[in-house]
């Protein structure tokens, strides 16, 4: 063999041995070497919402049907309900929102699904829906919504009679308290009720309808509070923190 190809061949046993035996040798082995990768950053996922309740992805979702705020929602569960899915009031009213199941039926809902929390929560949305559409000449919304929670509770026809006399006697109509409340008492008095202008009778569960308007109106601006204090401190841990993650 000619001496030139001696260099080869050596540099060639040498290279096979280096991998072969190179672990042996030095301590560790080429097929073992590969780049470093950073490790993948851990977040810690938080939710963009105070829980209220267990029901709350159906109030978000409910409410977002009528663009209403869902913690109004939810107030009016809690202030009906106590957010008790299975209550049933002595009226006969049914599940967390407290609909009546002949409202229930008008939606198509049958009678082993009213107390489900999601359908209940969805029927009485369709029912503030109604509502609102029908007291849509009251401008203001802030004002809409007292119409639209003493209709929930006391039925819209008495609430409408309620204005009709603010009206004749010079009160403004479209102004809940003070105003058309006040009327809404006086439907328990004989000389109101026997009034030719009122078309759905006698009224004697006033009490009830004031103090669930003015309670709804109560955990309302309770709920938000509590939304707002809990957005507020989520945003300054996700601005400060850059572990933390808001949950879509």
């Amino acid at each position: 063999m000619r001496i030139r190809y001696l260099y080869p061949i050596a540099l060639l046993t040498l290279f096979v041995a280096f991998v072969t035996c190179g672990g042996a040798i030095f301590g560790y082995n080429i097929s073992d070497y590969h780049e470093q990768v950073a490790p993948e950053k851990q977040y810690t996922y938080v939710s963009r919402y105070a829980e209220l309740s267990e029901h709350d992805s159906h109030f978000r979702d409910a409410a977002g049907i009528i663009g209403y705020d869902w913690t109004l929602i939810a107030a009016i569960a809690f202030t009906e309900s106590r957010f008790d899915s299975t209550a049933v009031s002595s009226a006969g009213a049914t599940g967390i929102m407290q609909v009546m199941p002949n409202t229930l039926r008008g939606f198509n809902i049958p009678d082993s699904m009213h107390m489900d929390a999601r359908t209940n929560i969805f029927a009485a949305t369709e029912l503030l829906r109604s509502l609102d559409k029908r007291f849509r000449h009251v401008k203001d919304p802030a004002e809409r919504i007292n119409f639209v929670l003493a209709s929930y509770n006391a039925g819209y026809g008495h609430i409408l009679d309620a204005m009709r006399f603010a009206k004749r006697e010079g009160k403004d109509r479209f102004v809940w308290e003070n105003n058309v409340d006040t009327f809404l008492i006086l439907k328990s008095r004989p000389e109101y009720y026997n009034d030719t202008l009122c078309r759905n009778g006698k009224f004697e569960g006033w009490r009830e309808t004031l103090q669930f308007v003015s309670k709804v109106q109560r955990n309302w601006k309770r709920f938000k509070r509590t939304q707002q204090l809990y957005s507020d401190s989520i945003s300054r841990l996700v601005e400060s923190d850059s572990t933390f993650r808001l949950m879509e």
